[in-house]
Formats: C-alpha cells, structure tokens, sequence
C-alpha cells in the first residue's frame, strides 16, 4: 500500500515575505483592495497579521487590531480557489481568540451588504448587527454602506 501525503494547512503570524502573496488575493478579491503600503503599516504598527498557508501557499489572510479592551477584524480574504473549505471560519476563529488572549471584551467588524457569504458567516459566529456606516466602501456605482457587527466576547465563552 502506498502512503498518500495528505495536503497540509496552517495558521501562522504574517511575515513581510507574505506581502506579495496577500496583495496578489487582495486584489484578485476586490475592486478597491488594499495596497501593500498598507499590509506593511498593518505589519508594523504591531496589529495581529495572520495567513492560512495550504501545502507552501498562502490561502488567506486575516487582521485583527485590538485596543483600549475591543478588538476590530480589519480584513479578512481567502483566496478564489481556496473558498469553500473552512479557512475562513479558520482564520475567524484565530482572530477570536486573540481578541479572547489580548481581554478584548467586544469585537467589531464591517462587512458589505453585497456579500452575504461573509455576513453568514459572521452570524453564524455570534456577530450581531449593530449599525450601518453609510457611504463607508467605494463601489463602482459609488459608495456603498457598511453593515457594523459586534460580538460580546464574554457572550462568547
């Protein structure tokens, strides 16, 4: 019998090595991606920067900022050809319990009217919708609003 490797996947700290990567999904995911300026500002400032590597690739990445006892998920993205397979719920969950290490006691995020996959997921973690920032994400068609969600970290426990 002969033994099959199984594919790897893992969960670890972004490296400045990774940007290029990051930015390739990022801008293969959205109309209005980030820059790599901005990965290294993220990077530098000490905000929580994790990737999803399956076999040697970087699937998706995730960035958390905590301060003053909340925490805000600043970005989010798996990769097209990764979707599907859990890492975003993966990567969420790390980003939950390093708002849980840091004593986060609410976590936010923003996330798109216009993409319902990322909303359900939320929901389905706990977030709840608190607001609406107006106008908050360029859009081709103009500016399109913000759905604010809060999670209750102890609400969580």
């Amino acid at each position: 019998m002969v033994a099959v490797a199984r594919p790897s996947t893992e969960v670890r700290a972004m490296r400045r090595e990774d940007i290029d990567a990051v930015v390739a999904i990022e801008h293969a995911s959205y109309d209005f991606p980030w820059s790599a300026g901005i990965f290294r500002d993220c990077l530098q400032a000490g905000h929580n920067c994790w990737v999803i590597v399956h076999d040697g690739a970087i699937a998706g990445y995730g960035i958390l900022s905590v301060a003053a006892g909340e925490a805000h998920v600043l970005n989010v993205c798996i990769g097209e050809a990764h979707r599907g397979f859990g890492y975003g719920r993966r990567m969420m969950r790390r980003l939950l319990d390093l708002a849980r290490w840091y004593g986060a006691e609410r976590i936010f995020l923003e996330v798109r009217p216009s993409n319902p996959v990322a909303k359900a997921l939320y929901d389905s973690l706990g977030f709840a919708e608190i607001g609406r920032r107006p106008s908050y994400y360029p859009a081709k068609s103009g500016r399109e609003d913000a759905i604010v969600m809060a999670l209750d970290m102890h609400a969580a426990d």
